[in-house]
């Protein structure tokens, strides 16, 4: 093949991309038969179908059983905001940004203890094996689901202490900033590492996606004094947010 020419069933893809985000292939629009697209293309029905394969992939289109393959509903892509964002009344970022936007926004979490892996171990400081408390949420806004989030702390640091829960007691549902603050800790930088991959079923299952679909990981860490006191792994689906990062210029 020569340089620069793309494989044929790229090339329809393509096509068929461009149809669908000018609005001739308008969203819940069946899309063209394999048999259709072999004779408008003039390409056999293995072109046909890897190209389906592609929008399929980049989940532009949808297979409904016994159906067809329709074209999906593209959402309009929300805002997340991330560092740098503090707010004033001691309640969790995800509830005051809802709160801003007049969202009705909700979460549910699960918290258990159990032995660092040799992962979170080392994202932590501490020893493998090391007992943490783990916290799993689903945030939701306005009913749907937004991200999922599990969190690490050193129950070493917050063992036996008013916010050994993270969701419980006085502090319950406030940022581990204010939280860590009530045991005297002071939480002075966050590091945040974004990175994608392929939602995991389980994942996807609970967000609404569909296999294949590509969610942003926001490996997420608070330091005080050098010393890692959370860490955390967000799961937001990439195709209905953005993550928003505004940040103070010093």
């Amino acid at each position: 093949m020569p340089f620069g020419e793309q494989p044929a069933y790229l090339r329809v893809a393509s096509d068929l991309r461009q149809k669908i985000i000018d609005g001739r292939l308008p969203p819940h629009t069946r899309l063209p038969s394999q048999a259709r697209i072999r004779e408008e293309y003039g390409v056999s029905d293995t072109v046909a179908l890897e190209a389906r394969k592609v929008l399929m992939a980049e989940g532009l289109v949808e297979g409904r059983s016994g159906s067809g393959t329709y074209v999906r509903e593209r959402p309009v892509p929300r805002r997340i905001a991330r560092s740098g964002y503090r707010p004033a009344t001691g309640s969790s970022p995800f509830r005051q940004e809802q709160a801003d936007e007049g969202a009705r926004g909700t979460w549910e979490s699960r918290s258990e203890q159990e032995c660092a892996s040799p992962e979170i171990a080392a994202r932590l400081g501490i020893g493998a094996g090391d007992r943490v408390m783990r916290t799993r949420y689903v945030f939701r806004g306005e009913g749907d689901p937004m991200m999922l989030s599990t969190s690490w702390e050193p129950l070493a640091l917050t063992g036996r202490t008013p916010v050994m829960l993270p969701e419980e007691g006085p502090l319950g549902g406030c940022g581990v900033v204010e939280r860590m603050a009530a045991i005297d800790v002071v939480v002075d930088n966050v590091l945040e590492e974004v990175g994608a991959r392929p939602g995991l079923a389980e994942e996807l299952l609970t967000l609404g996606g569909v296999p294949g679909h590509v969610v942003m990981v926001l490996e997420r860490t608070y330091y005080a004094s050098g010393r890692a006191v959370e860490t955390a792994d967000v799961v937001v689906p990439a195709d209905r947010f953005r993550i928003a990062y505004h940040l103070s210029v010093k």
